[in-house]
């Protein structure tokens, strides 16, 4: 199976660390919407895992997450792109939960979705240690982007071995397509 797990914020769309809090606020990255419509077009499962702390803090509500990924898909669908599965974790750092990024609670969700017993060789494409990590438990192979906290996330060093690093999400598409 052609499958691809996502974070969402510094991958797909442009981060802040006050917290994406609204639709207008949501603005996808250059090349993003694109490169989830290439490999759509290529036959690939797109899925995407995210940590949607603001919800617990109050920043915003459900009802404002799905606007974000409604948008999200209206850009996607004219250039023949989806998202076939958004697994989030809506808790703050405080609450114990299992789905809660470095813990791989929401890329199990995805697994069981698909019927796969693991993520061996499934690529997980994040900005963050944290998204790797998740991923990883489950044997998921580890993208990190330099948009978003990819740049603060590579000078804190200490990558997880076997981390392929990359410019964006297109330029992981690039790699991924042309293997």
């Amino acid at each position: 199976m052609k499958l691809i797990i996502l974070d969402r914020d510094g991958v797909i769309n442009f981060d802040s660390d006050e917290y994406v809090k609204s639709v207008d606020e949501w603005i996808p990255l250059p090349g993003s919407i694109e490169a989830i419509a290439r490999l759509t077009k290529a036959g690939w499962q797109v899925a995407i895992a995210t940590n949607q702390s603001g919800i617990a803090r109050g920043y915003f509500d459900l009802s404002t997450l799905d606007a974000m990924h409604d948008k999200l898909a209206t850009l996607l669908t004219p250039l023949g792109g989806k998202i076939d599965k958004i697994e989030f974790c809506p808790h703050g750092p405080d609450v114990s939960c299992d789905c809660r990024k470095p813990l791989p609670g929401m890329f199990r969700t995805i697994a069981d979705h698909y019927g796969l017993a693991d993520l061996s060789g499934i690529p997980v494409v994040g900005d963050s240690l944290r998204d790797l990590e998740a991923g990883m438990q489950l044997g998921a192979t580890p993208y990190l982007v330099k948009t978003g906290k990819g740049e603060r996330t590579i000078a804190k060093g200490s990558l997880p071995q076997g981390t392929i690093v990359c410019d964006d999400l297109a330029a992981v598409v690039d790699a991924l397509l042309t293997e």
